[in-house]
């Protein structure tokens, strides 16, 4: 064996000891002993930043209109997480894997972000130009994820704090009722409550999927065609595949074990909502018109702590 060689097997053998787990880095709610549900859901979480009570205030406001009353997830603040926690919950490289541009977090230089083609095995990556802020909002809804299937909910509501609502939310108990007749209540894992989300101009379909590099990336077409399916089913629900936004989710048990699953055995790489279709077994659907969407230019600390320049 090569001293280069012998060098990397060395690097893989002692990051296998040098790293806490992802779920290590999962944030436990204190829950306040009320019921927060519809009808069809056993639990509905907002998260929201510690930073930002403004934003959960607009969106609890809307909510309340309908007697809706969301238990709010304080988020993981990405920006807050130290060095080594970030590297804890990315992929570390490995022998075998697709190497592509991507961005680390090194020690060495105080976690600043640098971007470079994946070559150090052992080194945590994530996708190109990812940033804390993302990196925390993914930590928030798989810390959610754990305490609903911890809790024994069968079925949840999951929101950003950047919601816009647009019709009565009963409307959501009412297409649970329809999903479950016509796909099957163990058929179906995940259900958007907006047919995509919104942008200044319009709709953002998303066209296919990035790649990771701890998945086959040989055949391009597994990340692009694949995704871009979109099947009515009936006249109020589309069976989907690939599209942008987490900020308003109904996930079943079924979906939050297989979401769990994924992100415990690939890591953090890619943002949560672009993650989270490469399950390829998660059904995901959504209803043909907008219930509960996203705010359009809604305050975002994802890229960076805007919450600092208030």
């Amino acid at each position: 064996m090569s001293l280069l060689n012998l060098l990397a097997a060395v690097s893989i053998f002692l990051s296998g000891f040098s790293y806490a787990s992802l779920h290590d880095h999962f944030k436990k709610p204190v829950k306040d002993g009320q019921e927060h549900k519809i009808r069809n859901v056993d639990f509905i979480y907002m998260i929201n930043l510690d930073q930002r009570p403004e934003k959960f205030q607009q969106s609890v406001d809307q909510l309340a209109k309908y007697n809706i009353v969301p238990f709010r997830f304080s988020a993981v603040n990405g920006w807050e997480l130290s060095i080594e926690a970030i590297n804890d919950v990315g992929l570390k490289y490995r022998k075998g894997m697709t190497p592509l541009l991507a961005t680390a977090f090194k020690i060495e230089d105080e976690g600043r972000s640098t971007h470079e083609i994946m070559s150090v095995y052992g080194r945590t990556y994530f996708c190109h130009c990812m940033a804390p802020g993302t990196i925390g909002c993914a930590l928030s809804h798989l810390s959610v994820l754990q305490d609903a299937w911890e809790s024994g909910y069968e079925t949840i509501w999951v929101m950003e704090d950047d919601i816009e609502v647009l019709m009565d939310p009963e409307t959501i108990s009412k297409l649970i009722d329809e999903l479950d007749a016509v796909v099957g209540k163990k058929r179906w894992d995940v259900f958007f409550t907006d047919q995509d989300i919104r942008g200044s101009q319009g709709y953002i379909p998303a066209y296919g999927s990035a790649e990771r590099p701890d998945m086959d990336c040989s055949n391009r077409a597994r990340f692009c065609k694949k995704f871009t399916e979109k099947k009515e089913i009936t006249q109020n629900l589309r069976k989907i595949s690939a599209r942008f936004g987490a900020h308003s989710m109904i996930i079943r048990r079924s979906g939050i074990k297989k979401l769990l699953e994924f992100a415990k055995s690939h890591s953090i790489f890619l943002p949560y909502d672009m993650d989270n279709y490469l399950r390829y077994d998660l059904n995901r659907y959504c209803s043909t018109f907008d219930i509960v969407t996203n705010l359009v230019g809604g305050l975002s600390d994802n890229g960076s702590p805007n919450y600092k320049m208030k």
